[in-house]
C-alpha cells in the first residue's frame, strides 16, 4: 500500500473530508498537516453529518490511526469540544491518536488579534477569525508557544504573560486584550493540558514507526493550492503550506515516504473571502449552483462564491502539487443546466493567457475564455456506475480530464460515502489500492 497525501486543487472547501472518508477504509494512518480550526470537513455517514474541523476525518473509521501534526496550530478548547462529540458518537481514541508535542497553539488573544487585523486592513482578507493567522505570525516570529510547554507551567505562564504584554503595547487601542487575564488562561490550559497530555507524541517518530511497520498512510490537508501562503494568491490566502509539500514540513515525513497525490477538486468553482476569482457568476446561474451545492462555510457559514470549472487554476494545481489523478466532487450539483461553461484560459488586455498568473493584480484583471458544452437534464445524484451517468455528464467529465491533463479516479455524486464512483485507473492500481 502506497503512502499519499490528499490536497485541494482549488480555493479550499473542494470536498476533503468526504474523500478523506471514503479513502480511510484503505488506510491504517489518517495524518493531518497544517491549519487549524479554520477548516471545515464535512463528512456524512447514513442519516449523520458530522462536521470535523481539527481531527482527521479517518477518526470515523474504527480502528483507525488519526495524527494531527506539528504543523498545525491548536485550538485546545475547540479540540477537546471535538473530542467530546465523537466521543458521544462512540468513537474511541486511546491507542489510535496522537498529537505532536511540536504543534503550536491558538491562544486566546489570538483570535482577538484576527479581528484587530482585520479592522486595521484597508485590503480585508476574509479571516475565519479563529486565531490562525496570528498563531501562524507567533510561530515565524519565534514567540509561539507549543502544546509541549505545558508540561512546564512556569514556563508556560513567563511566554504567556510576555506575549500578551508585547500584544497589549502593539495594539493599545483594542480593550478586549487589556481584560485577558493570564492567570485565568493558565488554569485552563493546565486544565486541557491534563484532557489531552494522554495523546501528546513525537509524531514524526509515530509516523516513521508505522511506515516502517509498513502501514500505509493518508495524508489530509486543509484549505486548497490556491490559499497556500506560498503559492497562492497572496495576499488573499491562509497562513500555512497548504499544496503537498506542506505534508512533509507539517509531520516531519520525508518526501521520500510519498508515493502519491491526490487532488481534489469540485466540476465547478468556490471560494471564501476576499481576493480575484475570474470565473465568479454574480447571476442566478451562480446563485443556483450555491443553493444546490449548499456552498455555505462549513467553519463561518459564509456563503461561498461559485462560479464556473476554471481549467487554467485546476492545471496550475497540478503542476506544483504534482498530482497523479484528481477526485472529482459535487458532480450532481450541475444537473438540469442547458449549458455548461468551461474556461480553458484568460485575457488579459487582449492577450490569451494559459498559464496562472503570480501576480494577483494581473490575476485580478484577466477575463475568463469559456468553452460552452451541452448539459444534462438526467439526474445524477447518487449514482455509482460511470456507465449510468448521462451521456453529456459523460463528455464533460472527459473534456476536463484533456483540458487538465491528468484521470479523474473518483467521481462524487453526492455527499455520502457511498455517493461515489470508483474509477479503477492505472494510478489507483500502482498505488494498491484496487
Amino acid at each position: 500500500m502506497a503512502n499519499i497525501v490528499v490536497v485541494g486543487a482549488q480555493w479550499g472547501d473542494e470536498g476533503k473530508g468526504k474523500i478523506v472518508d471514503v479513502l480511510s477504509e484503505r488506510f491504517d494512518v489518517v495524518a493531518r498537516y497544517q491549519g487549524g480550526n479554520n477548516a471545515g470537513h464535512t463528512v456524512v455517514v447514513g442519516d449523520e453529518k458530522i462536521v470535523l474541523h481539527l481531527i482527521p476525518s479517518g477518526v470515523l473509521r474504527k480502528g483507525k490511526t488519526c495524527v494531527l501534526g506539528n504543523g498545525v496550530v491548536i485550538d485546545l478548547s475547540e479540540l477537546i469540544q471535538e473530542m467530546d462529540q465523537l466521543e458521544r458518537l462512540h468513537v474511541k481514541f486511546e491507542d489510535h491518536f496522537f498529537i505532536s508535542r511540536r504543534a503550536h497553539l491558538v491562544l486566546p488573544y489570538h483570535k482577538l488579534l484576527d479581528l484587530v487585523h482585520e479592522q486595521r486592513a484597508t485590503k480585508k482578507i476574509g479571516t475565519t477569525g479563529r486565531g490562525i493567522g496570528p498563531a501562524y505570525v507567533d510561530k515565524m516570529a519565534r514567540v509561539g508557544i507549543r502544546i509541549g510547554d505545558l508540561n512546564q507551567p512556569a514556563l508556560f505562564k513567563e511566554r504567556l504573560a510576555q506575549n500578551l504584554a508585547d500584544k497589549r503595547a502593539q495594539y493599545p487601542e483594542s480593550r478586549a486584550l487589556t481584560t485577558l487575564d493570564p492567570d485565568q488562561m493558565l488554569d485552563d490550559h493546565l486544565r486541557f493540558y491534563e484532557r489531552i497530555k494522554g495523546f501528546l507524541a513525537d509524531a514524526s517518530l509515530v509516523l516513521d514507526r508505522l511506515i516502517r511497520d509498513g502501514k500505509a498512510v493518508l495524508f489530509e490537508g486543509a484549505q486548497g493550492t490556491l490559499l497556500d501562503v506560498d503559492l497562492g494568491t497572496y495576499p488573499y490566502v491562509t497562513s500555512s503550506s497548504a499544496t503537498a509539500g506542506g505534508a512533509c514540513t507539517g509531520t516531519g515525513v520525508s518526501p521520500r515516504r510519498i508515493d502519491g497525490i491526490l487532488g481534489i477538486c469540485k466540476a465547478y468553482t468556490t471560494r471564501v473571502g476576499e481576493g480575484p476569482f475570474p470565473t465568479e457568476l454574480g447571476n442566478e446561474i451562480g446563485e443556483l449552483i450555491r443553493q444546490r451545492g449548499l456552498e455555505f462555510g462549513a467553519t463561518t457559514g459564509r456563503p461561498r462564491r461559485t462560479g464556473w470549472f476554471d481549467a487554467v487554476a485546476v492545471r496550475y494545481a497540478i503542476r506544483v502539487n504534482g498530482l497523479d489523478t484528481i477526485a472529482l466532487m459535487k458532480m450532481d450539483v450541475l444537473d438540469g443546466m442547458d449549458s455548461i461553461q468551461v474556461c480553458t484560459g484568460y485575457r488579459y488586455r487582449g492577450e490569451l493567457i494559459t498559464e496562472f498568473p503570480d501576480e494577483i493584480d494581473i490575476l485580478a484583471g484577466c477575463q475568463p475564455v469559456y468553452e460552452t458544452l451541452p448539459g444534462w437534464k438526467e439526474p445524477t445524484a447518487g449514482i455509482v456506475e460511470e456507465a449510468k451517468l448521462p451521456a453529456n455528464c459523460q463528455a464533460y467529465i472527459r473534456h476536463l480530464e484533456s483540458l487538465v491533463g491528468i484521470p479523474f479516479t473518483l467521481i462524487s455524486t453526492g455527499p455520502r460515502r457511498d455517493e461515489t464512483i470508483i474509477r479503477h485507473n492505472a494510478v489507483w492500481k500502482s498505488w494498491g489500492l484496487v
